[in-house]
């Protein structure tokens, strides 16, 4: 009902069963935040007022979960969706009975899970996929991995939740830098999408670092190596940021081309 009634002031679109904010693709992270948390204020300030039950009509076969409860799964879960990995200030996170229960399902805490708004209601009530094991499998570390151990050394020039940045051992360009996602997975194209986002967001920012550092860099190359035959030799993905200055090759067109030498250039 709020939805409908959302879109029919003009304040929200409704397509393919998914409302959404008419105009929230040009406010900035910062503003959207904001928003995000006037919207879980006003929510908790008519929770406190009404109480949880208030929600229970949306479902005959749903009862209030109670906050401590909530507190309990949205921890377990990193403050994640455990379906696409959205932060809670990404996407309002919401508790998902993982076999449904009208098929069932009980309200135990082992039945439970954190799913994004627009995860949950694309799962619907009829699936019962458990995503829990994919936020378990960042955890993932392989003994004896270079990349797994050095996570936690001095080595690391930048990091956030899924990814770190560190200074390559030897670098092809001052500057050469590797981002290396926190999961061991040899192969970078089988990453989950947050960690995607984790690696882009590294890279991007390691980039603007070098920019302001070294005004003598006017290009970057950068590349992920998978797999021994294209030249992969530690089999924990990771992505070269290459700086690259006016005059540091005598001819640099084909850039990534020249992986195979003969075929660098055009034509």
């Amino acid at each position: 009902m709020v939805g409908r009634v959302l879109t029919s002031n003009g304040i929200t679109s409704h397509s393919g069963g998914t409302y959404s904010l008419i105009g929230a693709d040009d406010l900035s992270e910062i503003e959207r935040d904001a928003l995000l948390q006037l919207c879980r204020k006003k929510l908790d300030t008519f929770r406190l007022k009404r109480g949880d039950e208030v929600f229970a009509h949306r479902s005959r076969h749903r009862t209030a979960i109670s906050g401590s409860i909530r507190y309990r799964v949205f921890t377990r879960a990193k403050g994640r969706c455990e379906c696409c990995g959205a932060h809670e200030h990404q996407a309002a996170l919401e508790v998902d009975h993982i076999i449904p229960k009208n098929h069932g399902g009980s309200d135990d805490i082992s039945n439970f899970q954190a799913l994004c708004f627009r995860c949950n209601a694309g799962k619907r009530d009829s699936d019962s996929t458990d995503f829990r094991g994919v936020l378990q499998s960042y955890g993932h570390r392989q003994e004896g991995c270079v990349f797994c151990d050095l996570q936690s050394s001095d080595r690391v020039l930048i990091r956030n939740e899924l990814a770190v940045c560190i200074a390559d051992a030897f670098p092809v360009t001052e500057g050469h830098s590797l981002v290396i996602p926190c999961r061991h997975v040899a192969d970078g194209m089988e990453l989950h999408q947050p960690e995607w986002n984790a690696v882009t967001a590294l890279l991007t920012q390691r980039r603007k670092d070098l920019e302001m550092a070294d005004a003598s860099i006017s290009g970057f190359n950068i590349g992920l190596n998978s797999g021994e035959p294209a030249g992969q030799t530690v089999m924990h993905a990771h992505w070269h940021l290459i700086p690259r200055r006016k005059g540091d090759s005598p001819d640099p067109r084909g850039g990534v081309r020249g992986v195979i030498p003969s075929r660098m250039r055009y034509g």
